[in-house]
Formats: structure tokens, sequence, C-alpha cells
């Protein structure tokens, strides 16, 4: 039944995976300017060079064309080469993505630590001081602009005492693991807080909704200790909402925490993608898309695997 839950999952993400692909290239083919307008705003370069631009790129075609190209070539691993420096898409991907699954890792386990004892806690202690102490952070932490915290932390940590670096991945000529922790205890921490912050509301309420339910009432009718029937019974019950929104969240940071490596001048897939969307470099903006929309497919599947192990009702629906 599993298997057949799966496959299912997989044959609806195809289509949605083509609409997308349809969807994301006419928009970026739709935004001002171009992958030429850099060109246009130097007097040296002629005409006759913008068209023969045009042609080389494959520019000149129809846009029906231009994507069919595209989409066969992506389908067979041929992801193009950037407008920009003319290196194939791909090896600039690969370069990148260390530096995204570091930062990403760390986070979500840091975010996991957090949010798990926080929502768990709060659900046992529903309307008690941690309740309510965790519930004003929660909030704090979700309406915080990612940002403006990380700005914040900057400013703070970095700036004014000095503590840890305020940017990059890693001291110029430095290969220190020490080093490279400091580097990444502020993206992480923007991160983290920022995540926990709504799992925890997520896991919270999952959790008093478990706690009220019939069979909870007879698990401590047979004299199971409190720990046990939270952490055995209502917590392995309460896991399926906060299971989706984790595998969400992971897809979205994998293909690129943008805001905050921006900020932090982190060099993975989201600095990579404000380049290339400041450059209008469509074969990378493209490739990067396509990667963040197959992460989100990807990880809800896994989600809904992981769901139906813990709740078998889900496979057969």
């Amino acid at each position: 039944m599993l298997i057949r839950f799966v496959a299912r999952r997989c044959l609806q993400a195809v289509p949605l995976l083509l609409v997308v692909s349809m969807l994301v290239f006419l928009l970026i083919h739709a935004a001002p300017g171009g992958p030429l307008a850099i060109y246009l705003a130097n007097p040296n370069v002629r005409p006759a060079d913008i068209e023969r631009l045009r042609r080389a790129l494959g520019l000149d075609r129809p846009l029906w064309q231009q994507y069919w190209t595209w989409l066969w070539a992506f389908t067979r691993g041929d992801w193009g080469y950037s407008f920009s420096d003319g290196r194939p898409v791909v090896s600039r991907i690969v370069e990148r993505l260390p530096a995204t699954i570091e930062l990403v890792s760390v986070s979500l386990t840091c975010a996991l630590a957090l949010a798990m004892p926080a929502g768990v806690l709060a659900a046992v202690r529903r309307g008690r001081w941690f309740d309510r102490a965790t519930a004003i952070a929660s909030m704090a932490g979700v309406a915080l602009p990612a940002f403006w915290f990380g700005l914040l932390l900057q400013m703070i940590f970095a700036s004014g005492l000095g503590w840890l670096p305020s940017s990059g991945r890693a001291t110029p000529g430095e290969r220190d693991v020490v080093d490279r922790m400091q580097h990444l205890v502020l993206p992480t921490a923007v991160l983290a807080i920022v995540l926990a912050s709504g799992w925890s509301r997520y896991l919270r309420g999952s959790m008093i909704e478990t706690l009220s339910q019939p069979f909870i009432v007879s698990v401590r009718a047979r004299g199971l200790t409190e720990p046990r029937v939270v952490l055995r019974h209502a917590l392995r019950n309460a896991l399926g909402p906060l299971i989706a929104i984790v595998t969400v969240d992971a897809a979205l940071l994998v293909s690129g925490a943008v805001v905050t490596e921006s900020v932090f001048a982190w060099p993975g897939l989201g600095s990579l993608f404000t380049e290339a969307l400041a450059r209008r470099d469509y074969t990378v903006l493209m490739a990067l898309l396509m990667l963040s929309a197959s992460a989100v497919v990807a990880f809800n599947i896994v989600a809904d695997i992981a769901h139906a192990l813990v709740d078998p009702r889900v496979a057969a629906s």
C-alpha cells in the first residue's frame, strides 16, 4: 500500500513540475531588461554586436522554441551556460551547494532542538507562565524580518562586541575549524530562531489536540507515567503537522536561504540567485528556480512518506 502511495505521488509531481517550468520560463522572459541589457548601456557596443549575441544565445527565436530547447536539454542534464561568465550552470551550482547544505543542515538541527521541547512543554503546561513566554517569543521570532534580525546581530556581536565575524564562510587564508564555526553562528542563529518560532507553535497546537483525544485518557488509565504518555504516545501522533512544515521549509532553504545568505555574504545558492537576478542570467535563474520547485515537491513526498509511517491511515487515503 505504501509503495502505491509513493508511486502515485511521484506521478502527480511530473505534470506539476512541467507547469511550474512553463510559468517560470514565461515570467523570467517577461521581466524588464534581459541578459544583453548590460551591453546596451555600453556606447562601444554596436547594434550588430548585440544582434550577433542574440543569435548566439538563441534569444532571437520564438519563445516557445526557446522553451522546448531548454526543456529538452534540461531533462537530459544539460543546464546550459551562464550568460554572465560563460561557465556551465551545473558547475556554478555545484560549487555553491556545499555552503548552502552546511548552513541549512546546522540551522534545521538547531531549530528542531529549540522547537521540540518548547512546543511539547508549552502544550503540557498550557496557560502557565512557560506557555505565555514561549507564545511571546514565538510571535516575536515570526514577526522579525530576517534581514533586519541579521543586521541587528551583526551590529551587536560583530561590530559592537567583536565576538564573531560579520560575514563570509571563513576568514581568507584560514582553514581552522573554529574559524568556520564562528562564521556559521550568526546566520545559523537567524534561520534557527525564525524557523523554531513557527514550528513550536505548530507542535504546541498539535500536541494540545492529541492530548485531548480519548486514547490518551485510556493510556493514562493504564497507569503509565506522564512523561511516557506525552513522549511515547502523544508526541508520536502529534508529529504529522510538524513533519509537513519542516520538510517544506527544508526544501526552500536547500534551494537557497536568499535573504540570510545575502545579509551575511554567505557563498551559497541564495547569494547565487541574487547575483543571477541582478544580471538577468536566464539559464542560472531557471536552473535555481527549477531546483527549488523540485526540492519542494521531493520534500513533500518525503513528508508524506514519513507521515504515512507515523500514521498508516495516510497511505490508505
